[in-house]
């Protein structure tokens, strides 16, 4: 941080620790503190702030959408530039079938909120690869089906769900390449790695 930054900073900030237990049935956590600005103990009471925290984990579910649904959680690219360009890539995408899913849902009258993204995602790429190769009224057609589908496809309500904190799949029993893939390749070559 440069100085003109930190002189600005107060010297001080109040701040609020806010016990909040947690009786969720399967969730890790049975209670946690939240710290906040908010130190109006009226206007802002634990009940608030703890809904407030459980909220949350709605934004976490978008962020893992973005980035298993969308691709995100692996980097392919290799220069500075590229990372960038691939980042935002998926975040256009991200963008284009969230504002899909708010016209389904505008469209029907409901809220966006419960509508799947993995479903939306889907359906949006199965009409993208036949859009090319139609005529204009058929285009418009495979546009509005679509919506409608979307609107339709809700991730059910599942309050008192619990799963356990596992991975499914099975490693694969190769090792994991911890050089340069070029080199790696000049060593079996040379007959150096079996």
């Amino acid at each position: 941080m440069d100085e003109a930054t930190d002189e600005r900073l107060p010297e001080s900030i109040a701040v609020r620790e806010v016990y909040v237990p947690v009786h969720q049935p399967g969730f890790r956590t049975k209670s946690l503190v939240v710290v906040t600005t908010w130190t109006d103990v009226e206007e802002y009471t634990q009940d608030d702030m703890s809904e407030l925290y459980h909220q949350r984990w709605r934004v976490e579910l978008d962020i893992r959408a973005i980035k298993v649904t969308v691709g995100m959680d692996v980097r392919r690219c290799q220069s500075v530039a590229m990372v960038h360009r691939e980042i935002w890539t998926c975040r256009l995408a991200d963008h284009l079938i969230r504002q899909t899913l708010l016209e389904a849902a505008l469209q029907s009258e409901r809220s966006p909120r419960p509508r799947s993204f993995t479903a939306a995602l889907q359906k949006i790429a199965a009409a993208w690869a036949v859009l090319s190769a139609c005529e204009d009224a058929l285009r418009a057609q495979l546009i509005d089906v679509p919506l409608s589908a979307i609107a339709n496809n809700l991730v059910g309500e599942r309050p008192d769900r619990v799963e356990p904190r596992a991975i499914q799949r099975r490693p694969k029993p190769h090792k994991l390449l911890t050089e340069p893939r070029a080199d790696a390749r000049a060593k079996l070559v040379s007959g150096a790695a079996a």
